[in-house]
C-alpha cells in the first residue's frame, strides 16, 4: 500500500483518505453523501468514486475529491453486448485500482449501483478494508457480486435477503436528508374528534400518474362526512395536474397538487396518514419521522425490494401494504377509511413507525467505517476469509 506509513508506540498510522463509491441514483449518492458528511466533520479526508451520472452530484460532496470511474450497466443484450459490459467493468477496475494505490485508501465503503462495483472489485484485489451498505431489504446486485469478499456488510433493514447473519454484518439502518430528521421531535398529533384528517400522498415519478389516477376516484367514494374532512397534500406528475385537479373539484375538494412537494419536513410533520410508494428512503424517513402509512411497492423494482421493504414496517405493525396490481379505488377507499376511522391505530401505527427509526444511521455507519480505519487510519486485516 502507498500511504505513508509511521512507526508509533508499536502502531501503524495511516494518512489514507476514506473512499465512498456510489452509483448514479439518488437512492444510492443520498446516504452515501450523508455518511461522507460525518466522515468529514470528523476531520475525514474523503473521496468519491462514482461514474459520470454521479458526477453530477459532486456538489453535494463539498469539501470531497471526486474521481470519475467507468462503468458498464447490463443493458446490453446478446453475446457483444455482455462482452462491452465485462469490458466496461474490467477497464473501471483497473482504473479504480490505480486511483486507489495513488492515494494510499484507508477504506473503500460501497453503497451500490453498477459504477460502484469497478471500486469495489478493484478494493478487493488490493486487499483493502472494505464495506457495503445496503439500502433495500434485498440484497442488490452489486452488493450481491461483492458480499462474499468484503470485509463487512452493513444493513438498512433486517431481515435482509440474501444476507445471512454473521459477526460481519451490522444493523446501522438507512441514512436520511438532514431535514428530515427533526421531524421526529415533532410528535404525532392524533386526530381528534371533527377535526381535520391530513393525508400526504407521494410516488415519485413511477408512482404518480397511478396516484394522480387512483386516488381521488378513491376519495370520490368515501363518506361525504369523512371526506370533508380531509386536507390532501399530493405529488402529481406535471402532465396530470389538471385531470387530478378537476376530478378533486368534482366531488367538492380543492387539494394542494403540486410535482414536487418542497416543504417535505413540514408536510410529513403535519401528517396523520401517508400514502407512498416504498423505496428504501421513503421507509427510512417515515421510520425516523414516525407516521403511519399505506405502502404501495412500484411492482416493477429490481427483485421486488420494494415489497420487502414495506413488509420490514407492515410486520411490525406501522403500516398496510397495497399491492398495485390489486388496487382499486374501491379497495383504497376501504383501507382508507378503516385507517382513517380508527385515530388509536393511527397512533399505534406512528409509534411502532417511530421504534423502527434510526435517525442517526450515518453516524453509526462513520462509526462503523472509522472503526474499520482504525483509530489513528490503520484499517488492519479485517478481511472477509473468501
Amino acid at each position: 500500500m502507498d500511504a505513508t506509513a509511521a512507526q508509533s508506540g508499536g502502531s501503524r498510522v495511516m494518512a489514507g483518505p476514506i473512499v465512498i463509491a456510489a452509483g448514479g441514483t439518488g437512492g444510492h449518492l443520498f446516504p452515501a453523501e450523508a455518511t461522507g458528511r460525518v466522515l468529514m466533520q470528523r476531520g475525514r479526508k474523503v473521496v468519491l468514486f462514482t461514474d459520470t451520472r454521479g458526477g453530477a452530484y459532486a456538489d453535494r460532496f463539498a469539501g470531497a475529491e471526486v474521481v470519475q470511474v467507468r462503468s458498464g450497466t447490463p443493458s446490453g443484450r446478446g453475446p457483444l453486448g455482455r462482452i462491452v459490459v465485462f469490458g466496461e467493468i474490467a477497464a473501471g477496475a483497473i482504473g479504480a485500482r490505480g486511483h486507489l494505490k495513488r492515494l494510499g485508501t484507508a477504506v473503500v465503503a460501497g453503497f451500490g449501483g453498477y459504477p460502484a462495483l469497478p471500486t469495489m472489485l478493484a478494493a478487493v484485489q488490493l486487499g483493502l478494508p472494505s464495506l457495503i451498505h445496503e439500502q433495500n431489504a434485498v440484497l442488490g446486485r452489486v452488493n450481491r457480486l461483492v458480499a462474499g469478499r468484503v470485509s463487512r456488510i452493513a444493513l438498512s433493514l433486517q431481515p435482509t435477503r440474501g444476507v445471512a447473519e454473521s459477526s460481519l454484518v451490522d444493523l446501522v439502518g438507512n441514512p436520511v436528508r438532514p431535514a428530515i430528521v427533526p421531524v421526529r421531535d415533532r410528535p404525532f398529533m392524533r386526530p381528534q374528534g371533527e377535526g381535520p384528517l391530513r393525508l400526504l400522498v407521494t410516488g415519485g415519478s413511477q408512482g404518480a400518474r397511478v396516484f394522480g389516477e387512483l386516488v381521488p376516484a378513491a376519495i370520490a367514494l368515501l363518506d361525504s362526512a369523512l371526506r370533508a374532512r380531509l386536507e390532501i397534500v399530493q405529488q402529481c406528475r406535471a402532465e396530470d395536474l389538471e385531470a387530478a385537479r378537476a376530478a378533486y373539484a368534482a366531488i367538492g375538494l380543492a387539494p394542494r397538487l403540486a410535482p414536487f412537494i418542497d416543504d417535505m419536513p413540514e408536510q410529513l410533520g403535519l401528517a396523520h396518514l401517508c400514502l407512498m410508494r416504498s423505496g428504501a428512503s421513503t421507509v427510512a424517513e417515515l421510520a425516523v419521522a414516525g407516521r403511519p402509512a399505506i405502502l404501495v411497492p412500484y411492482p416493477h423494482a429490481t427483485d421486488d425490494h420494494q415489497t420487502a421493504n414495506a413488509e420490514a414496517l407492515a410486520r411490525i405493525g406501522a403500516a398496510e401494504i397495497a399491492q398495485q396490481v390489486t388496487l382499486t379505488p374501491q379497495s383504497l377507499a376501504a383501507l382508507l377509511t378503516r385507517l382513517l376511522g380508527d385515530p388509536d391505530r393511527l397512533a399505534r401505527m406512528a409509534a411502532a413507525a417511530r421504534g423502527a427509526g434510526r435517525p442517526d444511521a450515518a453516524e453509526r455507519l462513520a462509526d462503523l467505517i472509522e472503526a474499520m480505519a482504525g483509530r489513528n487510519g490503520d484499517a488492519g486485516d479485517l478481511r472477509r476469509a473468501a
